[in-house]
């Protein structure tokens, strides 16, 4: 293809509207222009990458068992109602009315579609298991949509979802998928990792992430790892073995209720009362589906969101504003105390908590506190539950290692559903005596759109993209440094015809532009191969030949080309 019958605009300026680097260079290299907030176009170039990938996924899915169907983007409601998870989903789903009145959603996700398609099909066990899977645009109303195809509204996304018989069938479809994302991201030229996710509003009792590990601002989420034996899990749902080493009393002691003037914050508190953190509890009043509830974590902590979200089981959780505290607790943010609280205000415990004696709490009263709190003697939580959040440096769940912070960007998850969706919506099949039970689901996605940016982040200079050969938009690109002289351009023609006459997939920039706007564009672009035509290798019938993730140049005999492409095309990623 000839740069000049392609359509890529450069540009030079730097995107104020792009706050990651990958986000800056598919603008930049001409990929992507923006239409609305969270929703983008892709031109050419964006195209032959998304296909590409697009692609790689498709041979993957099919090579492992999975059928290929396109269901649609607009469901009715009834169908999520029936599921429950219209009621769950928050805002981020997009809803309307058709002409007739009639409630639909656009899926952004199609658990929900797929199961009503397959309740009215499979009957039998002699049916499963069975694998199905589509790749399609989807929609979510991000609240603030940012980062580019990173995190839009509208994206591309493969998403299957495999329904079997018995839990060793499913433990062996969930498999199949597995080692197939880690095919299809060798493929695409980078490393993933699989690690312990929460599974939020998909429900389902365990779920996977297929993470890219980077050291750039794109690393969205934080990775926890063991140092020391096989254990991964994002921050949100990771466990961890407490290595504070606290001192546990033998007795409980007498309550008492004391003045802490001026100590609010865990340090002050501490300072004043001279004890250490792990003696505090910090009561934390939080808003779930607006109403209130309380959580209690040791004060040398922090307590994770999605873990108390979890527990509560809400759809929206948020933490109480300063007037909501003060209602509740009748007190200032600082105070709150679990004794004393409205009995209608349930109290979840963490278990580092609920292993403490004789601790100090907020006395839901300004400027005091209450010491030697014991839980049971003193207040009944509501449940005991894991709602800390992990970090550095604490210890492996799983071995005597320590838990290391890595930063990562999800290109692919993995649902257990069990039989979430297959209850609620009637999907069953009958076994060999006859009897009626649900089928078990798993769910799987890949970010179709999301994966190819997140690659920029892993690859790139200072410069621009430096795509991994097999999903760039082409394989080499061919520079004439002056379209002016006869030579040159024949000398790019013959070349083009032979490259693409061997299979290669070439760019020819053929513009009538100076060889410094070239040279930029081409390192803004990012094609991983990259042949020059210019006066000083010509004048002994060769041309230039590099990399674009490696500096040193070779020149080489224009009949010799065609190999020298292909051998350096086999040494790249």
């Amino acid at each position: 293809m000839r740069w000049s019958q392609m359509y890529i605009p450069t540009l030079r300026e730097k995107q104020t509207d792009a706050e990651l680097i990958s986000h800056q260079f598919l603008l930049r290299g001409g990929y992507i222009r923006k239409l609305a907030s969270g929703v983008y176009l892709y031109l050419p170039l964006m195209q032959r990458v998304i296909e590409k990938f697009a692609n790689i996924v498709r041979e993957e899915m099919n090579r492992a068992g999975a059928l290929e169907i396109t269901m649609s983007v607009l469901c009715p409601a009834e169908i999520w109602k029936e599921s429950g998870r219209y009621a769950t989903m928050g805002k981020e789903q997009m809803r309307m009315k058709d002409r007739h009145q009639h409630e639909m959603v656009m899926c952004g996700t199609h658990e929900e579609t797929v199961t009503y398609l397959i309740r009215n099909e499979i009957k039998s066990y002699k049916q499963l298991p069975l694998n199905l899977y589509q790749i399609q645009v989807k929609f979510r109303d991000e609240i603030r949509p940012r980062f580019g195809l990173m995190r839009g509204r509208e994206f591309i996304m493969k998403d299957a979802y495999t329904f079997d018989a018995t839990p060793e069938s499913f433990n062996r479809s969930y498999q199949a998928m597995v080692d197939a994302y880690f095919r299809i991201f060798q493929r695409a030229g980078i490393d993933t990792v699989k690690v312990e996710s929460d599974s939020g509003a998909m429900g389902g009792k365990m779920a996977h992430e297929f993470m890219l590990l980077v050291d750039t601002d794109a690393g969205e989420e934080v990775i926890l790892f063991s140092d020391t034996a096989d254990y991964a899990a994002n921050v949100e749902r990771a466990v961890f073995r407490d290595i504070a080493g606290v001192t546990i009393d033998n007795h409980l002691k007498e309550r008492q209720t004391v003045d802490t003037p001026g100590a609010a914050t865990i340090e002050e508190v501490t300072t004043f009362l001279k004890v250490g953190a792990t003696r505090l509890v910090k009561t934390l009043m939080y808003m779930a589906d607006g109403q209130p509830v309380a959580a209690l974590v040791r004060g040398d902590r922090d307590l994770n969101e999605i873990k108390l979200k979890n527990a509560v089981g809400a759809v929206e959780l948020e933490m109480a504003g300063p007037d909501q505290v003060e209602r509740y607790t009748g007190a200032p943010v600082g105070f709150a105390g679990p004794i004393g609280l409205d009995k209608d205000i349930p109290l979840y415990v963490d278990p580092l908590v609920a292993k403490l004696k004789n601790f100090v709490v907020g006395a839901n009263a300004n400027e005091k506190h209450i010491i030697n709190v014991n839980i049971d003697r003193d207040f009944k939580a509501t449940e005991v539950v894991d709602i800390t959040l992990a970090r550095e440096g604490d210890g492996c769940p799983l071995s005597d290692g320590r838990l290391v912070a890595r930063r990562g960007i999800e290109v692919g998850n993995t649902f257990m559903l069990g039989t979430k969706y297959s209850e609620s919506l009637g999907a069953k099949y009958l076994d060999a005596e006859g009897k009626e039970h649900p089928i078990i689901m798993g769910s799987y996605g890949v970010g179709i759109t999301r994966t190819p940016q997140a690659v920029i982040e892993k690859y790139h200079d200072d410069k621009g993209i430096m795509w991994p050969k097999s999903i760039a938009p082409f394989l080499v690109e061919l520079i004439v440094i002056n379209m002016e002289k006869e030579s040159h351009v024949k000398a790019g023609q013959s070349l083009y015809d032979a490259l693409t006459e061997a299979g290669l997939e070439v760019l020819y920039d053929d513009r009538d532009e100076r060889p410094g706007v070239k040279f930029n564009d081409a390192d803004l672009v990012g094609i991983p191969i990259r042949i020059v035509i210019g006066d000083k290798s010509l004048k002994d019938n060769k041309v230039e030949l590099k990399a674009r993730s490696e500096g040193e140049t070779a020149l080489v005999a224009v009949d010799d080309i065609v190999v020298a492409v292909k051998n350096l095309a086999e040494r790249i990623n």
